[in-house]
């Protein structure tokens, strides 16, 4: 006796649309991140919060940057990057660093390394970093950075971006 399978196949289901995509996206927390480096002796930086750690042998992390980006090409072929993990009291900071046509840096503490990484003062984190690779993904680049130097006052509440906001960390029970 023979048994005849049949295979349902479904419609291909619609297409995802971006703003669904980002308010489903949101409900993952993040840190927020100041990518940054001197080029022609000024700061030139964004915020990201698609930074993420990625191997410890050899030290790496990656950030997240859209092609649509007009900062990032100033900023890819940098000797070094500085990454800064905004601390909870630097809400504005994250928001001046987004700021599309804004000065990015009016007001801000920075310091710039020997290399020209920007670290942006009072973070709760910090690391030097190379570019180690571009990850060409959809409307986005994957950016590998080897990280060369960092350092982390935990004493500094983290800044989080969650549901398309600005958040804090709940204080310890």
């Amino acid at each position: 006796m023979s048994v005849t399978r049949t295979r349902c196949v479904d419609a291909a289901p619609p297409a995802l649309q971006p703003a669904e995509l980002r308010r489903v996206f949101g409900a993952f927390p993040t840190g927020v991140t100041a990518i940054a480096a001197l080029a022609d002796g000024a700061p030139v930086g964004l915020a990201a919060s698609s930074f993420t750690s990625v191997s410890l042998d050899p030290p790496l992390v990656s950030v997240c940057v859209a092609h649509s980006s007009t900062t990032w090409p100033v900023l890819r072929d940098r000797d070094r990057l500085g990454v800064s993990v905004l601390g909870a009291h630097q809400e504005a900071a994250g928001r001046q660093l987004a700021a599309r046509g804004a000065d990015r840096f009016a007001g801000l503490g920075w310091r710039a390394t020997p290399a020209g990484a920007v670290l942006i003062d009072g973070a709760s984190a910090w690391f030097d970093c190379s570019v180690e690779q571009h990850i060409r993904a959809g409307d986005h680049d994957i950016v590998l950075l080897r990280v060369h130097a960092l350092d982390a006052d935990h004493s500094v509440v983290p800044l989080v971006f969650h549901a398309s906001r600005f958040r804090r960390l709940e204080a310890d029970l």
